[in-house]
C-alpha cells in the first residue's frame, strides 16, 4: 500500500524562510519565502533564494513579494503559487495523490489568519492541512517530551514573530506570542545606523551584518567590521570601519521585548510549573536563537537558565512531520476545524 500512500508534509511556513519535513526523509526543503513576478503580467520569475537575491535589487519590470508579514499571510495569491512550487517539487504533481500538510502558525494567530493558512495550502494543492502552533512543534522537533507530568517552556524566535509557551502533559498551560524577531533586529539595526552614525543602510545590508557580527551579550575580543552605506548628510556612499560590540547596542530595544516576553509568561505559570522550568530551563529554537550570546543573555535577564535546540531553525518543520508520523498520538496539539475527519494510511 506504500505505494498509493500520499506524502506527508510539515511545513514551517515562515516569513524569512520555508522548511519543510517529509516522513522516511527528514527535512528535505529550506527555502527563502519569496516570489519575483513580471509586473502586469503576473509571470513568474523566480522562487525561494534566487528571488530573494533580487530584493531591492529588482527592475521596474519586476515585482519581489515576500507573502507573510510578522508570521502571517498577508499575500494570498503570492503565497498560494509559493506553496504549489514546494508541493510539486517535494511530492511531484500527481493528482491522485495530493500531500497531507501540517503547518506551523504564530501561537497569537487569529481564527481568520489560520483558516488563511488552512484554505492557502489546499488551493496550492494539499490534500488536507493541519495546523501547529509554533512552539509546541519546536518542542516536539526538539525532542522534548511534551507529554510528561513536568513545564517545560520554549521560546521559539522566528523572522516575524517571537512565540512563548509553557508546556504540561501535551497541552499549552499558558502561552504568548509578539511580533517581533529575526526581523526586528534588522531594522533595529537599520535605526541605529541612522541615529548614530548618520548611514543608511539597506535591510538585507543589516540582516548580513546581524549573521556575521550580531551578538546579544557583548563578545570580550570585539570583531572589526566594516559598514558601507549612504550618508545622510551628503547623500554620497560612505563606508565606517567599527567593533561588532556596537551591534549589540543595536539589538537591545528588540531583545528587551523579549525578555519582557518571558518575564511576563512566567507570571502567569502556575506555581506548581515553576519548578520544574527552573529545573529543565527555556529551550531556544527558531532560525533567530541563533544570535550569538543569546541564551547566556537571556538566563541572565530572567534568572533561568536557557540553552539552544539542536538545529533551531529546523525544529518546527521537524515537528510538525513528527505530528504527521504519529497523528493519534499528537491528536491534541493540532487545530482542525473538521475535527475527526481524519484520512488513515
Amino acid at each position: 500500500m506504500s505505494l498509493f500512500r500520499s506524502t506527508d508534509i510539515g511545513l514551517d511556513l515562515g516569513t524569512s524562510s520555508t522548511l519543510a519535513y517529509v516522513r522516511g526523509k527528514g527535512l528535505v526543503l529550506r527555502e527563502a519565502t519569496a516570489i519575483a513576478v513580471e509586473r502586469g503580467s503576473g509571470k513568474l520569475v523566480a522562487i525561494g533564494a534566487q528571488a530573494k537575491e533580487m530584493l531591492g535589487r529588482e527592475p521596474d519590470s519586476l515585482v519581489v513579494v515576500q507573502p507573510l508579514k510578522e508570521g502571517v499571510i498577508a499575500n494570498f495569491d503570492a503565497t498560494e503559487r509559493l506553496l504549489s512550487h514546494f508541493f510539486t517539487q517535494i511530492a511531484g504533481s500527481r493528482v491522485l495523490f495530493k500531500p497531507r500538510v501540517a503547518i506551523a502558525v504564530p501561537s497569537g494567530a487569529t481564527e481568520v489568519e489560520m483558516r488563511a493558512v488552512i484554505e492557502t495550502s489546499e488551493g496550492a494543492g494539499a490534500r488536507y492541512t493541519y495546523l501547529v502552533f509554533e512552539p509546541m512543534a519546536a518542542a516536539i522537533g526538539a525532542g522534548l517530551d511534551v507529554f510528561a507530568p513536568e513545564g517545560r517552556l520554549v521560546l521559539d524566535i522566528g523572522a516575524g514573530t517571537s512565540d512563548l509557551v509553557v508546556i504540561c502533559l501535551g497541552k499549552a498551560v499558558a502561552s504568548s506570542s509578539v511580533r517581533v524577531g529575526g526581523d526586528s533586529f534588522d531594522r533595529a539595526i537599520v535605526r541605529y545606523f541612522k541615529r548614530q552614525h548618520g548611514i543608511a543602510i539597506g535591510t538585507r545590508a543589516a540582516e548580513e551584518l546581524k549573521i556575521r557580527y550580531g551578538s546579544a551579550y557583548p563578545r570580550k575580543e570585539e570583531l572589526p567590521i566594516q559598514v558601507v552605506g549612504r550618508s545622510l548628510g551628503g547623500g554620497m556612499p560612505l563606508s565606517l570601519s567599527l567593533g561588532s560590540n556596537e551591534l549589540t547596542y543595536a539589538l537591545a530595544e528588540p531583545l528587551a521585548a523579549i525578555v519582557d516576553q518571558i518575564k511576563d509568561l512566567l507570571e502567569q505559570t502556575p506555581p506548581e510549573l515553576c519548578g520544574d522550568l527552573t529545573k529543565h530551563g527555556i529551550c531556544l529554537s527558531g532560525g533567530s536563537a541563533q544570535l550569538f550570546g543569546l541564551d547566556k543573555y537571556i538566563s541572565e535577564q530572567t534568572g533561568v537558565v536557557s540553552f539552544v535546540a539542536e538545529d533551531p531553525a529546523a525544529c518546527v518543520a521537524i515537528g510538525a512531520g513528527k505530528v504527521l508520523e504519529d497523528i493519534k498520538r499528537y491528536e491534541g496539539v493540532l487545530y482542525d476545524y473538521r475535527r475527526g475527519d481524519y484520512y488513515e494510511d
